[in-house]
């Protein structure tokens, strides 16, 4: 409900009545007022979606000037004909500041994290929170959107001191998040950038007739997950080697997990397999450590069992395959 009472504080700063937007989400002024009260999803949308077009302002009285209705639209549309999404969010921080220089938005990229961040050029005030919020979610729901990949954060970050609703957060931030931090703003794989976008004209269109679901619910489909778990098991073997753990270490429910990995063709023993089979090869070929230590290296308890599952993979015993290979 903090969020409702700032879409007020909005219409306060324009001298308009916001009865007919909460009427429209079924929000009492008891409610209203209540610390403590919470509001569905869909609430949310209609209460935002009526005040955006009442007080014709997407920013809802955030910044210094209004952000006529269909200005989010615009920033769409100058992203979506991008050839990946590194480019997509660069022109969407650009054209940002034709919209307001309130704020300024940049993308840095840092090895193997991207990192989103929001610098606040002048007070925003009593909509501090909302703002920043909110700019987050648009920028990370579009993002969401034009790749078809759910992209998981490695952390949201905000300027500001636990709110008494910071249980709120998780749910529309995916991964730990950071509050008195320097600025506000989210870090990401860098992978995600090279990915191009998957959404036209069309799809823009039909998107934009609904697009606040995009800035309140987290997207669901992640096409890198496949390589996220891959990643995970090559580097944390010892750590990673379940899928409880999997699924703790990419925020996502095990049941999510499974599910996904199915969507993108794959399987968690697969996956497990590939990893093992790699790195058993590349210790047979260069290293002499004997086939006894590989196997435990690479997570079998025995001799045997590592040599059946070898053969299987790769049609050859493990000293078969180091003789081949060293050309013996």
């Amino acid at each position: 409900m903090a969020f409702v009472r700032a879409i007020v504080l909005g219409y306060e700063r324009h001298g308009v009545d916001p009865s007919n937007a909460l009427r429209q989400a079924q929000i009492t002024p008891a409610q209203l007022r209540r610390a403590d009260a919470r509001i569905t999803a869909s609430q949310m949308e209609t209460v935002s979606g009526a005040a955006m077009q009442e007080l014709d302002d997407e920013a809802l009285g955030w910044f210094s000037r209004k952000l006529p209705w269909g200005s989010y639209g615009m920033l769409c549309r100058a992203s979506i004909t991008a050839p990946n999404l590194g480019v997509a969010l660069k022109r969407w921080c650009r054209h940002h500041r034709l919209l307001t220089d309130d704020i300024g938005l940049a993308l840095d990229v840092r090895g193997e994290a991207a990192h989103y961040t929001v610098a606040e050029h002048r007070p925003l005030g009593a909509m501090r929170e909302f703002c920043l919020v909110t700019s987050l979610r648009f920028v990370h729901g579009f993002a969401c959107w034009a790749i078809d990949s759910s992209i998981p954060l490695r952390g949201a970050n905000f300027p500001f001191p636990p709110p008494p609703h910071r249980d709120v957060y998780p749910l529309l931030f995916p991964g730990p998040v950071y509050f008195n931090a320097p600025c506000a703003g989210f870090g990401f794989d860098a992978q995600y950038l090279a990915m191009p976008l998957r959404r036209d004209e069309q799809a823009l269109r039909t998107m934009l007739q609904r697009a606040l679901p995009l800035t309140v619910l987290q997207y669901r489909r992640d096409r890198l997950l496949v390589q996220r778990v891959r990643e995970l098991l090559r580097r944390q073997p010892g750590e990673a080697n379940n899928a409880a753990a999997l699924a703790r270490a990419l925020n996502v429910s095990t049941r999510t997990l499974h599910r996904q990995l199915h969507e993108e063709g794959g399987s968690l023993q697969g996956l497990k397999d590939e990893v093992r089979r790699d790195e058993a090869v590349g210790q047979l070929c260069r290293t002499k450590r004997p086939v006894k230590q590989i196997a435990l290296a690479v997570g079998f308890g025995n001799e045997k069992s590592f040599a059946r599952a070898f053969r299987q993979w790769t049609g050859a015993s493990p000293t078969e395959y180091r003789r081949r290979a060293s050309g013996a």
